[in-house]
């Protein structure tokens, strides 16, 4: 890694997007995210500017998947909830958790580590606060869980 030098403006501008998009999300933006909010012409433009960010100290990368950028040093302290989500957030999980118990409720025999799972599902919408889901969920689990096993 090269010396720590003070960004250019236009990847000061890149990393205050980053850093927004991160604190707002909580995770970090795609190459094609950049480029739309960046108004650049190219993913390419993206992945070099990111990559002479990477060299110069100002970002890391965790890993070689989408969305593992991190700042090296944000201005912001990342004030990130652990127990809050948005309404887009809450339509996504309890969708994703209803696919998960129609999948289980159309099994001919309900297999006891997926029901251990759904429990855990229905644990995590009550720490989201979400507990309505919850009820809701938790009475088609006790159906799951009293229906008669076939032999």
């Amino acid at each position: 890694m090269e010396e720590k030098t003070r960004p250019t403006k236009k990847q000061k501008e890149l990393l205050e997007f980053i850093e927004k998009f991160i604190a707002e999300k909580g995770y970090s933006p795609s190459y094609r995210e950049i480029m739309n909010g960046l108004s650049y012409n190219s993913v390419a433009t993206v992945s070099l500017h990111i990559n002479n960010l990477i060299k110069r100290g100002h970002l890391i990368k965790r890993d070689h998947s989408a969305r593992s950028l991190e700042l090296a040093n944000p201005t912001h302290s990342a004030s990130v909830s652990t127990n809050t989500v948005n309404p887009s957030e809450e339509k996504w999980l309890i969708k994703k958790i209803d696919h998960f118990f129609k999948q289980v409720e159309q099994a001919s025999n309900a297999e006891t580590a997926k029901i251990d799972e759904l429990y855990v599902l229905v644990g995590t919408l009550r720490v989201f606060a979400l507990d309505g889901a919850a009820s809701g969920f938790l009475d088609r689990l006790n159906k799951i869980v009293s229906k008669p096993v076939d032999n």
